[in-house]
């Protein structure tokens, strides 16, 4: 296998590597994560079945799409394929560090240019992928709050009613999104799709970083709001994304409605005190 993973990489950058280390690096919780190297180079291997090769398609799709904003930094994606029994991506290495205010000031305000990066499709993308391990669909829609209502929160109930959940207000929920929405202007935004503390970083040289995307074109405000979800972003992370690209009025309360996606999702994948907490936001909304 690490054979023809080397064969690739030579194969798509022109020159040869073979790797002398390797070694196991945390891959997030559905991926083993290596580090390889040979003596001039090393890239971030990420592996998995064989079946989840259009996952690191999307994944590699999703990365150079937000390279071409030339906002924030996202890893650069190598190569990808199945090689035996498992599917992988290889992804440049960075060295990560650790940031301070000015670093996160700066990571608000190139995620706010990001998300100036729009569609003329809409709301959506060329392709499905995944959150988590979740799949997630990216069926282009006209409207926002339809393809919110659709292909957000109705497919994560549908699943969730297969794993047992009782969510008993999400009929009144699904037609209440309109409504919700209706004084909201959205443009479609290039959106990480999954910015939560563990999908961003400061490398080395104080630069930030983001990574691990579920791209798609939405309302920005989904990143934004995932940002608070899991303890929240530093004060100067709001800060610089407000100077540069301000957030509209109402977005305190659109956020819960947001979030309740990734709640739901956490249910979907992990079960427990997720379905209680998403009843919990779903009166909070309504």
């Amino acid at each position: 296998m690490w054979t023809e993973i080397d064969a690739h990489i030579s194969q798509v950058t022109g020159k040869k590597f073979q790797n002398e280390q390797r070694r196991s690096v945390g891959g997030g919780c559905i991926n083993q994560g290596y580090a390889v190297s040979d003596s001039k180079v090393t890239y971030f291997v990420k592996l998995n079945q064989a079946s989840q090769v259009a996952m690191f398609e999307a994944e590699a799709q999703g990365l150079k799409q937000m390279l071409e904003t030339h906002s924030i930094r996202v890893p650069e994606p190598i190569c990808w394929g199945t090689a035996g029994n498992s599917s992988y991506i290889v992804l440049e290495w960075l060295d990560m560090g650790g940031g301070n205010t000015q670093f996160w000031t700066e990571m608000g305000r190139k995620l706010a240019a990001m998300h100036k990066a729009t569609s003329p499709k809409g709301f959506g993308w060329d392709m499905n992928n995944t959150i988590g391990s979740t799949p997630q669909i990216n069926t282009w829609t006209a409207d926002w709050s339809e393809f919110y209502a659709k292909h957000r929160l109705g497919y994560q109930f549908q699943l969730a009613r297969r794993r047992g959940g009782s969510f008993p207000k999400q009929d009144e929920l699904l037609q209440a999104i309109p409504d919700l929405l209706a004084e909201h202007e959205v443009q479609p935004s290039l959106v990480h799709g999954d910015l939560w503390g563990g999908n961003a970083g400061c490398t080395a040289s104080g630069e930030p970083v983001i990574f691990d995307p579920a791209t798609y074109f939405g309302d920005r405000e989904v990143d934004i709001a995932m940002t608070e979800l899991f303890g929240g972003f530093p004060a100067a992370f709001y800060k610089g994304y407000n100077e540069v690209f301000p957030l509209n009025a109402g977005y305190e309360r659109r956020k819960t409605l947001y979030n309740l996606y990734h709640i739901l999702n956490h249910f979907n994948l992990f079960g427990g005190s997720y379905s209680s907490q998403a009843n919990q936001m779903i009166d909070q909304i309504l």
